[in-house]
């Protein structure tokens, strides 16, 4: 057995997006299939509670295409020069450390590095403990310092920013829960399924149109509403659909 986070978009309440905390079989293997069978099982066991929910797995593994499309390593946005990069890509570049040696980051070449090479990149792995992110797609533009908090908002800024020029974001609204069966809430903050259910219930809630707000507007947008963090998820008193 398992145990995964759902995340459900919200029209209305305290919280933009809940989390429901799902156990369900597990089958071991790093195969598509396996990985398939686990979404199949997780996906079936949140329906049994939730009968009338339209679950979207969110990843590389996704059995529909929209479902791998929305991977952070295939969304991302297009330079000047018409390079491709990855919403992994740019997360990962944006990263600063502090260590006994001083500050290390940000390393501003992961960000044209593949999202698979960025992500295990050496220069990651021993840069010591991460201080914030300092982001900056282009020499043109000015760092932008992120804080480490709220815990994810720099990623879902950037995810939401390349999710929000896509042609076919609206048919995410058809959707009522997202799942990532990569993501497992013990090892990671992060979360591409979150930041999807987190966009749907801005878009739904008219909060977001046209464009994402920059970092101060953003910030003080979602930190109006309850912040649930990934290892949350008690669906006791939730009426969620």
């Amino acid at each position: 057995m398992a145990n995964r986070p759902v995340f459900v978009p919200k029209t209305e309440g305290p919280a933009l997006v809940e989390i429901v905390n799902v156990d369900f079989a597990w089958s071991a293997g790093l195969s598509i299939v396996q990985k398939q069978k686990s979404i199949a099982a997780l996906h079936d066991s949140f329906r049994q509670r939730f009968p009338q929910a339209r679950v979207l797995e969110v990843s590389s593994k996704s059995a529909a295409e929209l479902g791998r499309k929305l991977s952070a390593f295939n969304m991302g946005v297009t330079s000047r020069n018409g390079q491709f990069i990855s919403v992994e890509s740019l997360f990962q570049s944006s990263k600063v450390f502090t260590s006994a040696t001083g500050i290390q980051g940000p390393f501003r070449e992961l960000m044209l590095l593949s999202p698979k090479e960025a992500k295990q990149s050496e220069l990651l792995k021993n840069a010591g403990q991460l201080k914030h992110f300092s982001y900056c797609p282009s020499e043109q533009r000015e760092a932008e310092i992120w804080a480490l908090e709220p815990k994810s908002a720099f990623y879902d800024w950037l995810y939401l920013n390349a999710l929000n020029i896509v042609p076919w974001k609206e048919e995410l609204l058809a959707y009522s829960a997202f799942t990532d069966i990569e993501f497992n809430p013990v090892r990671s903050i992060n979360c591409q399924a979150y930041s999807v259910a987190l966009w749907c219930a801005l878009r739904m809630r008219g909060l977001v149109c046209d464009a994402i707000p920059p970092r101060d507007a953003f910030i003080d947008l979602i930190t109006k509403f309850t912040i649930h963090n990934t290892s949350d998820g008690d669906t006791t008193t939730m009426s969620l659909f």
